[in-house]
């Protein structure tokens, strides 16, 4: 068995394991500071919509669901924490004060439909929110750009996921080129990870 296949047997059993809430907590944490990617989650969740295990309304929104508290809390955290929250606990996120200072000059430069923009751009999706209660963004209008972002993202990466299902003996006929591919990537996430988990460890505080 290669590498890519051992990913999905294990993230499919696991989300059908932990059925809905599972996918929902997921969801909460990709929203927030942590490092739990939207596309190692929803194209799984499309996996097990072709075998019948989920629904695709279900999927959605239990999805959404999550991806709407996930963001409630980190503007929460934007609003009653901000920068200070970041400088005592984003070494232990894997983010520091440089990366909300971009994704607040992110969020300056283009205003609040940055909020639905920012669900389909790495990174910033997983900060964005903390911007937004900074700048104390009406809070409506911050939920219905969330759940418009978030939904569509959600969606597509769930349709994708239900094409690789489907297609997925085709797909796996490629797969040693795939697993390269997949290693690599993996290879470098975790090298990134060492690397920030060095600088958050290692830097002085501001001031020292």
């Amino acid at each position: 068995m290669g590498i890519t296949q051992w990913i999905a047997d294990n993230a499919v059993i696991f989300i059908a394991a932990t059925s809905y809430p599972g996918l929902f907590l997921l969801m909460v944490l990709e929203s927030m500071v942590f490092p739990v990617p939207s596309e190692a989650v929803m194209p799984f969740a499309g996996f097990l919509i072709v075998t019948n295990q989920f629904t695709f309304n279900g999927v959605i929104i239990a999805s959404t669901l999550g991806s709407i508290v996930g963001s409630l809390i980190s503007y929460a955290i934007g609003l009653y924490g901000g920068k200070p929250f970041i400088r005592r606990f984003g070494k232990y996120l894997l983010l520091d004060v440089h990366d909300l200072e971009m994704t607040e000059r992110f969020f300056g430069k283009r205003g609040e439909i940055t909020i639905f923009i920012s669900r389909f751009i790495p990174i910033v999706r997983h900060l964005i929110s903390i911007p937004a209660g900074l700048g104390k963004m009406n809070i409506w209008k911050f939920i219905i750009y969330t759940i418009l972002g978030a939904g569509m993202w959600n969606a597509f990466l769930t349709f994708v996921g239900i094409k690789l299902k489907e297609n997925w003996k085709e797909v796996m006929t490629y797969s040693h080129t795939i697993d390269i591919v997949v290693v690599a990537i993996l290879g470098l996430a975790f090298l990134y990870y060492v690397y920030k988990i060095y600088v958050n460890l290692t830097k002085k505080p501001a001031g020292n």
